[in-house]
């Protein structure tokens, strides 16, 4: 059993429940979340919003699937983040479970 933790811009929440449709995962949970990213490394220039603090709006979703999903999973988001115009992307990570209750 692996954790699954995607975490995207507001923007994306469909596509994620999509993907996870797509890839036979039944049941999951979500929550509205502020991704935030610090700024201040970037050239002030090169900063649209002229501040170091930038929040977005985001979605967290999380999951306990099985370990034959996961690979099905990555390549779903992969092809997702490579035809995105936006810099943005959905971002995956997997957990490995030593222990669950079901």
């Amino acid at each position: 059993m692996k954790l699954l933790l995607i975490t995207a811009v507001t923007e994306f929440e469909k596509d994620i429940k999509q993907i996870l449709k797509k890839s036979q995962v039944k049941s999951f949970s979500y929550k509205d979340v502020k991704g935030f990213k610090d700024n201040s490394e970037d050239a002030l220039e090169a900063n649209w919003f002229a501040t170091n603090m930038q929040e977005t709006e985001s979605v967290l979703f999380y999951a306990f699937v099985k370990e034959d999903k996961v690979d099905g999973l990555f390549n779903r988001v992969k092809k997702f983040n490579i035809e995105q115009i936006s810099k943005s992307n959905i971002h995956l990570a997997v957990l490995n479970i030593e222990r669950c209750s079901n």
